[in-house]
Order: C-alpha cells, then structure tokens, then sequence
C-alpha cells in the first residue's frame, strides 16, 4: 500500500500542482491523500492546505493535539470525533471505506469551526494501519489520542454453533487492531513522553447473554489488553483506559425489537437508554490532559444497570 501527499508551495499554476485553487484564496489549494488498498483499490480524500511547504492541513497548529479515533464514520465513534474535535484536537476520522459518511463528519466539524480529515483504512491490516498512522501524521500531525472503537458483525449463536473462525474473527477488532494501532502510534508517543490510548469495550464482558460468547470473549481480552498496557506504558506519561457502555441504539441496531428495547429500558435504573454523548463525554475526558493521572481504569456507562 502507498500514501502520496502532494505539496503544492510555490507552483505557478494550478495545472501544474494537480490540485484545484480556490477562487477567493490563491494560496489555498486543496490536495489528495490517496491510500492505496492491498487489494489496489486507491481511495482518495481532500483535504486543504495553506501554502504550507511541509503539506500540512491548514488550522492544524503544531501545538493542537491530534485524535485518530477507528470506527468513527457512524454510532459511538461519530459522537466521539465530534466530541474530541469540539475539545480543540484535529480528528482524523476512520472507516474500512468512505462510503459518503466520512467525508460528511469531517465536512460537519469543519462546519462547526474544527479541524478533521478522512483517513479510511482496514485497520484489521497491518500494512494498511501503517499507512494510515504514517497519512495522519503527515496530514494533520503524529497521533496524540488514539481511540479504539472499531468493530465489525456480531453474530449470535448458541455455544455449540459457534466456529473458532467466529471468535477469531472479533479478536480481529478487539485484540489484533489494538495491538497493530498501539504499536504503530507508540515510538511518538515514547517519544514525546505523552499519550492517551482510550479502548472502547463494553457491559457484555461483565453481563453475557446467551449467543454472544465470542463476543464476549473477545471483549475480556480486549479489557486485559487496557490493563496490561496501562502497567506498562505508564513510565512514558501514556494513560490506557476503557470505558464499557450499556446499550446505546446506533445504525447497527435497528433491527432490534420493541419488546427487547422496552426490556433492556426497564432493567435500567436511569430508565433511559445511554447516548452517543454519554460515552463520548466519558472518552473526552480519558483523551485529556486533565486525566494523565488516571490508567489502567474501565468506566461503566450503562446508568447504573450493573447495580440492578
């Protein structure tokens, strides 16, 4: 897989940059990140720059704090870009493609003032996690805050019917993305002797229903990820935390029932379903400045279910 960032400084002539001028700003030319799939498929994404030599995005200060946050085009994930980039940090939003919802958050934080770019990757890929780490970090600075949220299908079935190829498949997400992510932001992160990792995993580990043993596992593990890597990264000022939400409906629940829904309200305390705001304020927080004296912690939002 390839990443091209073209910088455009001092070209005569929007020809010759391959890039399109704005009409209002001869220095603000927009350019193309292109990350090319291993399957060779190329995806492209705009982002803007202001006569900058080193190609950075414009509004991106070396002093604002960068979050890669994995799974972001939807659900939990795009309340928490939101969320970061409302904070002050520049977003790099994460997808496997970018299907229109990418391109549609970052356009809405830039609307909202921040600053963001589209970064779609299989971050299940090592090569392509690499490529990814290494566009962000030319496009809008190296990873400050990493949040991993990225998931895939979680298919329920009895304990008997459940392949080793179903469990390895959500240790993809929830342990090898992980592991492929951390390793690739952490020499910056070493070397800056600042970082926040912040994973989201989720009440299931705690409370299993039946039909979601490989999900559940895997959530386990992913915790014991969290906890060993706060232990070891504390040393170089790196937190590692998790929060675990309840039951928030997002896109990919929408074929749940009414019944289930009303049932899962009524084993709340709070009587109400959690949000997407709920975890991302939780996440906020961990990916803080103010929360550098705090590792190693799992943050339940689930409104006080687990107490019932």
């Amino acid at each position: 897989m390839t990443t091209q960032m073209r910088r455009c400084y001092g070209q005569a002539s929007a020809a010759q940059c391959g890039t399109t001028w704005h009409a209002h700003d001869p220095c603000l030319q927009t350019v193309r990140l292109s990350l090319a799939t291993a399957s060779g498929q190329v995806q492209a994404v705009t982002q803007s720059t202001l006569g900058r030599p080193d190609g950075m995005i414009v509004g991106v200060p070396p002093t604002r704090r960068v979050a890669l946050v994995t799974g972001s085009s939807r659900g939990l994930g795009r309340a928490i870009a939101r969320r970061l980039a409302r904070d002050g940090l520049a977003v790099a939003v994460n997808a496997l493609h970018d299907d229109g919802r990418v391109q549609d958050l970052v356009d809405a934080i830039r609307q909202d003032g921040g600053v963001a770019g589209a970064f779609p990757a299989d971050v299940t890929e090592e090569q392509q996690v690499a490529e990814l780490v290494t566009a962000v970090a030319e496009a809008l600075g190296t990873v400050d805050v990493l949040v991993l949220n990225a998931t895939g299908p979680q298919p329920e079935a009895p304990l008997d019917e459940v392949r080793w190829e179903e469990h390895l498949a959500q240790l993809e997400f929830f342990v090898k993305s992980p592991v492929l992510l951390g390793r690739a932001v952490l020499p910056t992160m070493r070397a800056k002797r600042s970082g926040r990792i912040v994973q989201v995993d989720s009440e299931v580990a705690d409370r299993p229903p039946p039909g979601r043993s490989a999900y559940a596992t895997a959530k386990s593990a992913q915790i014991g990820v969290t906890r060993s890597w706060a232990r070891e990264l504390a040393p170089f000022g790196i937190t590692v935390n998790t929060v675990a939400p309840g039951f928030v409906p997002v896109e990919r629940h929408a074929d749940v029932t009414d019944e289930i829904r009303r049932a899962y309200v009524a084993s709340v305390p709070a009587g109400r379903f959690g949000t997407g705001e709920d975890i991302a304020h939780a996440v906020s927080f961990f990916a803080s400045e103010a929360a550098g004296y705090v590792t190693g912690q799992r943050l339940v939002i689930d409104g006080g279910r687990g107490l019932a």
